[in-house]
């Protein structure tokens, strides 16, 4: 039995998909629960794997008030129910669970004793009361503890027992990168001579849109033909932080060079419109699978010098770091890029060797298959 909090497709749904088909391939039988409907059961149903939906209580930080914990009790406790008699009648031996929004099968796994493998792609460190606590949720309740990234492993350590963790950096299919996609300039209304510089992701309080367009006003101080492109929409129930991003566009004095295209299925096609790619995050970010799907698009990727990205990227070579929250410190890193094509094709091109060799599919599949033998 597979949870996850959510059907979009970006980065954890990506390897949620990506596990559950590996699984499934490999002669297990599969029930994946979602919390709702969406692209991401609709991609599983194309595969032929039975999905249920299932409020599962997901865990984020609106919910942290009296209310909110009052309502994921009820809804955590009602999923307990349905899962519970949902793994007696299919015989379940394992329950993974995706993310760590998602708790009930930590708890189901407990106390009806199935196995539990818990796959982590989250850093914790703040508030310090609930990182302690969830550590120890993790501990007590998981078998095997799947962490992303040396960073996310570091994070885990402080609480889980070193033999539970097992590193497992993602790997995607990378065949939609590697072919000619299409050139969406047309569609946008960009001139050809433009660059264009461009980030992919959710929006949200730390993922850094907000850092980006302060890095596009810094560049746009510089340069005359850059344009700038943001892609992703906000969680269900947080459309107000999208709303709120559209709005700080309309403020930017460069607004006219910025455009935010909101939720797009056709990534591959994005990044291939894309000259640059940025990932401001400012907290540290596990191991943001967009980066993996950039450098095999030949991007050289801009990141904050911070989680995932340092075991991703090596600077100068398959891409650059950037400080946080110094926009002119960044825009003058991201300036000599663009004053040196031949060093963006470089670097684009050392960018898709690093991450076929080091993060491919074949490789993730063959541990996750070992951690579940």
């Amino acid at each position: 039995m597979m949870l996850h909090g959510s059907s979009d497709l970006y980065g954890a749904s990506k390897i949620f998909l990506l596990t559950a088909e590996i699984l499934s391939n490999n002669g297990v039988a599969v029930l994946v629960i979602l919390s709702e409907d969406g692209p991401l059961a609709d991609e599983l149903k194309k595969l032929g794997i039975r999905v249920e939906l299932v409020r599962l209580g997901v865990i984020r930080r609106k919910y942290f008030n009296i209310s909110g914990l009052f309502n994921r009790l009820k809804v955590t406790f009602e999923a307990y129910r349905k899962l519970g008699a949902l793994a007696e009648e299919e015989k379940t031996t394992h329950i993974y669970s995706n993310t760590a929004a998602v708790w009930v099968g930590a708890l189901l796994s407990r106390m009806k004793g199935y196995t539990h493998i818990w796959h982590l792609h989250e850093i914790i460190e703040q508030p310090k009361f609930f990182a302690v606590w969830m550590g120890k949720l993790v501990e007590y309740n998981s078998h095997k503890v799947i962490v992303v990234s040396e960073a996310v492993k570091k994070n885990w350590a402080k609480h889980v027992s070193a033999n539970k963790l097992h590193l497992v950096y993602n790997g995607i299919d990378y065949n939609p990168y590697l072919c000619k996609s299409v050139d969406l300039r047309k569609e946008l209304n960009i001139p050809n001579e433009a660059m264009i510089i461009g980030m992919i992701g959710r929006v949200n309080s730390w993922k850094g849109q907000e850092y980006f367009l302060e890095i596009s006003e810094e560049l746009n101080k510089k340069f005359l033909n850059l344009y700038f492109l943001l892609v992703g929409d906000a969680f269900p129930g947080d459309e107000h932080l999208f709303e709120g991003l559209e709005q700080r566009i309309l403020e930017n004095k460069f607004s006219d060079k910025i455009i935010n295209l909101g939720f797009r299925k056709d990534i591959s096609h994005v990044l291939a419109t894309m000259d640059i790619f940025i990932l401001p995050s400012i907290l540290p970010d596990p191991f943001p699978t967009v980066i993996l799907e950039a450098m095999a698009s030949k991007k050289p990727v801009v990141a904050t010098a911070q989680g995932g990205a340092l075991e991703m990227i090596e600077h100068g070579e398959t891409g650059y770091h950037i400080p946080l929250n110094e926009a002119p410190e960044a825009a003058s890193i991201i300036g000599d890029l663009i004053n040196n094509k031949g060093q963006i094709n470089k670097v684009g091109e050392e960018a898709r060797k690093s991450v076929i060799e080091n993060f491919s599919l074949p490789k993730y599949g063959q541990k996750i298959l070992n951690i579940f033998s």
